[in-house]
C-alpha cells in the first residue's frame, strides 16, 4: 500500500513539473492577432508524508508562459509566402483553408493520400469535424515538415481541379420553358423505351401469331368434327388395332427468337435528358467554393449590355432539327444531340455567346483546356455519362442506329432564346430547371412563354 501511494505521489509531482509526453492539439482555424503576454506563475503545494509521520511541505513553482500568435490561414489556391506556421513549445501548426469539395482528394481512396503525406512529411493532418467548416490543420515537429506538407497538399488540389473535380456549373440558354418542346421530348423518350426496337422482328411476331391462330382453329374443327376420327378394330379380347391413317398431321411453326428491347441496345431511362432541363450549353465551369460562384455571377451580370449589343438588341431564334452524335459512332454513341441552326444566319447568337466566354476567361474562371474549345451550340437529348446502375463506366455508350433511323430527321421546332443562366448542376428549382445562380435577359424575353 505504501509503495503504491509513493508511486502515485511521484507521478503527480512529475506531472506538475511538466514531465510527460507531448500531446497533439489543433490550433484555432480563425485568424486572430494579439500581443504576447506572460501568464502568472502557478504555484502548487504538494504535501508528502514522511515515514516518521511528519508532513514535509514541498513547493514546486511552475512558470507557464502563454503566447498568442497569429494563426496562418492559407487559401487552397495560393500559398501565401508571408504566412508563418504557429509555433509553440510542443509543435508547429498551420491552418489551411480547403473547400469541402476538395477535401476528398487530400484524403484519397480509403485515406491513402493522407497517410502517405503524414508518413513522408512527419506530420498529422486534422480535418474539420463539420461539413460547414473549410479548414484543415497540419501539425508537425518542425517548420520545414509543415511547410513541405502544405505544398504537397496544394499540388494535390491543383491536379484535382484540372482532372478529377467534376464540373459544378455551366452557362446555359434554357429551352425547357416551352411546353410544346417538353411534350415532344417526352414522346421521344416514351417511344424509344416503349417500342420493340426492330420492325422486322415485329413482322415475325405478327406472322407467328397468325399461324398460331390458324392452328388453333384447325384443332377446334377436329374436336367439333365427325364423332369417329379414329377407327378401332378389336381382333380379340386382348388386342386392339388402331388405324393411324385417319389421324391428321399438324405442323407448328418454330417459335421466333426473343424480341430485343431498349436495354439490349444500352438504352435506359437514366441516359435521357430530363425534358424540363432541356438547354443549350455555352460554357462549362468548375466553381468549387462560394467565392468563385459569386465571382461568376458578377461576371455574367456585368456583361448584360455587351450581350444585348452583340444581339443587335433584337430577339434571336433557333431551329432544332434532326439528330447527331457528339462522340463515337451511331453503334457506339456516347452523346446524342439535336443540331442548332440560328434563324437568319447572322451569327448573332454565336457572337453573344463568345462575349460571355471571353468575359469568364478574362476573370480566370475557366480552365485552360476549356478556354481552347471551339463553341458548338447543341441541345443534348441523350448522354451515356448520365447512366445510373451497374452498366455505368467511363467509356459507356449505346446503340443509336434504331433511334437515328426513326428520329434522324425529326423537326423539333423553332424557339426564341429568352435569357442566359449561370446554372448549377444536380440542383433544380421549382420549375424543374437547373438552379439559377444568376441570369441576364435577351431581347424579346417578354414575348416568350415562361
Amino acid at each position: 500500500m505504501d509503495k503504491n501511494k509513493n508511486y502515485k505521489k511521484k507521478k503527480q509531482q512529475h506531472k506538475a513539473a511538466g514531465i510527460g509526453q507531448f500531446q497533439w492539439r489543433p490550433v484555432s482555424v480563425s485568424s486572430s492577432s494579439s500581443s504576447s503576454n506572460i501568464g502568472e506563475s502557478l504555484v502548487k503545494d504538494v504535501a508528502n508524508k514522511s515515514e516518521d509521520g511528519h508532513h514535509v511541505q514541498e513547493v514546486i513553482k511552475v512558470a507557464q508562459a502563454v503566447t498568442d500568435n497569429s494563426d496562418s490561414t492559407i487559401s487552397s489556391c495560393v500559398l501565401d509566402d508571408c504566412a508563418e506556421p504557429l509555433l509553440s513549445a510542443e509543435k508547429h501548426s498551420l491552418s489551411l483553408q480547403v473547400d469541402a469539395s476538395l477535401i476528398q482528394f487530400i484524403k484519397g481512396k480509403v485515406g491513402s493520400a493522407q497517410k502517405r503525406i503524414e508518413v513522408e512529411m512527419a506530420v498529422k493532418i486534422v480535418f474539420p469535424s463539420s461539413k460547414n467548416e473549410e479548414s484543415i490543420v497540419i501539425e508537425g515537429i518542425s517548420t520545414d515538415c509543415v511547410t513541405r506538407a502544405s505544398e504537397k497538399i496544394q499540388a494535390i488540389i491543383d491536379e484535382a481541379i484540372k482532372t478529377d473535380l467534376d464540373y459544378s456549373h455551366f452557362v446555359s440558354l434554357p429551352l425547357g420553358i416551352y411546353p410544346e418542346l417538353v411534350d415532344k421530348l417526352v414522346d421521344f423518350q416514351n417511344s424509344i423505351l416503349g417500342i420493340n426496337y426492330v420492325s422486322v422482328d415485329a413482322n415475325v411476331e405478327r406472322d407467328y401469331n397468325e399461324d398460331t391462330a390458324d392452328i388453333k382453329n384447325k384443332g377446334q374443327e377436329l374436336i367439333e368434327g365427325d364423332d369417329e376420327a379414329v377407327e378401332l378394330k378389336a381382333e380379340d379380347d386382348n388386342h386392339v388395332k388402331v388405324d393411324l391413317t385417319s389421324i391428321p398431321f399438324v405442323s407448328y411453326p418454330p417459335k421466333p427468337r426473343r424480341l430485343p428491347n431498349a436495354s439490349d441496345f444500352g438504352i435506359d431511362k437514366t441516359i435521357f435528358i430530363k425534358p424540363a432541363t432541356f438547354h443549350l450549353t455555352v460554357l462549362m465551369l468548375k466553381l468549387w467554393n462560394k467565392e468563385r460562384v459569386n465571382a461568376a455571377s458578377d461576371v455574367l451580370k456585368s456583361i448584360s449590355s455587351k450581350v444585348i449589343d452583340a444581339l443587335d438588341n433584337q430577339p434571336v431564334s433557333i431551329r432544332l432539327k434532326g439528330l447527331d452524335t457528339m462522340r463515337g459512332s451511331l453503334s457506339r454513341a456516347r452523346v446524342l444531340y439535336a443540331p442548332v441552326e440560328e434563324i437568319g444566319s447572322e451569327d448573332r447568337l454565336l457572337r453573344a455567346c463568345q462575349v460571355i466566354i471571353d468575359a469568364f476567361v478574362e476573370a480566370g474562371l475557366v480552365l485552360e483546356k476549356d478556354a481552347k474549345h471551339k463553341l458548338k451550340l447543341h441541345a443534348t437529348v441523350m448522354n451515356a455519362r448520365n447512366r445510373k446502375g451497374k452498366r455505368q463506366s467511363k467509356n459507356d455508350s449505346f446503340d443509336a442506329r434504331g433511334i437515328f433511323k426513326q428520329f434522324g430527321s425529326e423537326d423539333w421546332g423553332e424557339y426564341v432564346i429568352p435569357e442566359a443562366h449561370l446554372s448549377q448542376r444536380f440542383v433544380y428549382d421549382e420549375n424543374g430547371y437547373y438552379h439559377c445562380c444568376a441570369s441576364i435577359p435577351f431581347p424579346g424575353k417578354e414575348a416568350c412563354k415562361m
